[in-house]
């Protein structure tokens, strides 16, 4: 039975995450410089709360569903810390006050969701449409990987990509004037007679573009792991919502993990390769499928040994450079 057959489950779900969303702009609705204590209490409650849900799907639905879940919120995670990443970038291009940041992570977080909901219900069509589906999912993950590692190999990536210069960026001030600075959490302003954009509005459309290159990756995902549209719904939401203060938390430890988007393109790799045998059985039965506690298995082991690789190699870099003189003096 799919979980996305009951109307009542979709009802209750939606109602709590927009309480939840209501919450975070009640948060913010003040804009200050977010503590790290504030930060790691909030990342506490979001990282909690999707294995609360996943003890009840277990207790009411099984132990499948709820291990799907499990799965598909694990790359869901990982792929939103990637996301993260590309925010910190975005944020610092167009020097972001630290007070308001929060705010435009949470305009992202909305953006991201909605976009979801539209690739979520695309994804649904498709797949009842045939199981080809699963071959066109597959394909996009591959090429996805593969964009992912050529970018690596080459050294570039969004991170030298100068966020002023998106298209969407360049579009909007065609548009309308932009004014040289931030005017609190103001999009808009009235300015010599004509209503002009604040920098905060090119920075929240800035993030908007970039949720849509990541929904196109991350929903097809997700439906790697299961193919009950609220499963993938409910991973990609729990997933979303606790990005605002994980940003915070993270925003030291991101540039550490330098080996976090091959370990993503590793992962994409291996569902779009689980999605085409999926394919495959279909066709053939004979073919093998991945069962969902081997892929939790292989992204949990992927996904560990990134980071634990990440943090060796950035200690040795550290033990190979020459000691600071001024630190030695004061030793002495």
């Amino acid at each position: 039975m799919l979980l996305a057959s009951q109307p009542g489950l979709w009802a209750v779900s939606i109602a709590v995450l927009l309480a939840l969303l209501v919450t975070d702009f009640v948060v913010t609705r003040r804009p200050h410089e977010v503590s790290l204590r504030e930060a790691v209490a909030w990342s506490v409650f979001y990282l909690t709360l999707p294995f609360v849900f996943a003890i009840w799907i277990w207790a009411t639905y099984g132990n499948t569903p709820a291990l799907e879940f499990v799965t598909g919120f694990v790359v869901e995670k990982s792929l939103s810390v990637d996301n993260l990443f590309v925010f910190m970038l975005i944020l610092a291009g167009f020097a972001v006050p630290a007070n308001i940041q929060q705010r435009v992570l949470l305009f992202g977080i909305v953006g991201a969701l909605l976009l979801r909901g539209i690739f979520i219900a695309a994804g649904a069509a498709l797949l009842q449409a045939g199981t080809w589906a699963f071959l066109v999912f597959g394909a996009i993950l591959l090429v996805s990987a593969g964009k992912i590692l050529q970018e690596v190999r080459s050294g570039g990536g969004f991170e030298d990509r100068d966020p002023s210069q998106m298209r969407i960026v360049r579009l909007l001030r065609r548009i309308m004037p932009v004014t040289d600075d931030y005017r609190g959490t103001r999009f808009t302003v009235r300015e010599n007679g004509r209503r002009a954009l604040t920098p905060l509005a090119v920075v929240v459309a800035a993030i908007f573009f970039t949720d849509i290159v990541f929904a196109v990756d991350s929903v097809p995902a997700v439906y790697g792991i299961t193919s009950d549209p609220y499963l993938v719904f409910a991973t990609n939401a729990f997933a979303l919502l606790g990005l605002r203060a994980l940003y915070f938390v993270l925003h030291s430890v991101l540039a550490k993990l330098i080996y976090l988007n091959h370990g993503l393109a590793i992962i994409l790799a291996f569902i779009g390769l689980k999605l085409m045998l999926h394919w495959a059985h279909e066709v053939w039965p004979s073919v093998p499928l991945v069962p969902t506690p081997i892929s939790l298995a292989v992204i949990v082991g992927i996904l560990t040994t990134v980071t634990v690789a990440s943090l060796r190699s950035r200690r040795t870099a550290a033990q190979a450079l020459p000691p600071d003189p001024d630190a030695v003096a004061k030793k002495d």
